[in-house]
Parts: C-alpha cells; structure tokens; sequence
C-alpha cells in the first residue's frame, strides 16, 4: 500500500513545514537556505548565528548553521565564529561550551568576518614611490 500510496511521505513533509514554523515562514526558509530540515538546535554564537545537528541525515549533511536573520541573503562562511568551526567541519564532537581543553584567555580578539568586497576591506599602502609610471596619452590639440 505505501508503494502506491506514499503517505509517509506526505507527514514527513508536514512535519518539516510544521517545524519551521508553518508554510509562510518554510518558504522564507527555503528561499533563504535552498532546504528545509529538522533539527536539534544545539547552540548560537555571539553573532547570533545558530547550530543545528540531526543525526538521522547523512554524515556531512547532519550539522548545518542558520546565519543571523539581520545578514539575510549577505551571509558567508567567514561568518562562523572560531568556536563553532570545529565542530560544524566535524574536526570535532565537542560543543564549544562543553569542550573543557579551550582556551579563552582575555587578550584573544573578537571574530570578526572577512570584510573583502565591502567599503571596511584592508586596503594596505606602500611608502615607496611607484616603479612604473602610468601611460598618458598625449593631447590632440
């Protein structure tokens, strides 16, 4: 009977769509994050991101982050904090508040996100005069 009729299907796709907070807010999801899933939010960052994991998905598809609501389509991988790295590249299970081997000491610097491609991007200077003088084409007058 569920070959002809797959109705499990159907109720996990309800369950999904319930999940994420009805079918308004499943649509504003999947535009922002091309899926919607089921997951266990495990913790967030101090940009607000937050972490999910489920372990019934695959192996590299069972932990994800869903970026801040402020960045909107504008989110990037630089975004994820130090902290959160490792456990969301599986370099470990640790979650950061429960990992007792790191460290946080007061002279560590707050993340902050690559800023390349924005108006605040680095831009360094030389003090050195420039080794090639640029071309300027003569006037017709």
């Amino acid at each position: 009977m569920n070959k002809i009729f797959p109705f499990n299907k159907f109720i996990t796709g309800f369950n999904i769509i319930k999940a994420n907070g009805g079918p308004l807010n499943a649509f504003k999801k999947l535009f922002r994050h091309d899926e919607l899933k089921i997951g266990t939010l495990v913790g967030t960052d101090e940009m607000g991101n937050r972490y999910y994991e489920n372990n019934t998905y695959f192996y590299g598809r069972n932990r994800w982050v869903e970026y801040n609501d402020q960045v909107y389509l504008n989110y990037d991988a630089s975004q994820i904090t130090a902290e959160w790295y490792g456990w969301i590249h599986y370099k470990t299970d640790l979650l950061p508040y429960n990992d007792p081997n790191r460290p946080k000491y007061k002279w560590m610097a707050k993340h902050t996100e690559n800023e390349t491609g924005t108006e605040r991007q680095y831009v360094p200077y030389s003090t050195m005069p420039p080794k090639i003088q640029a071309w300027v084409p003569p006037n017709k007058n």
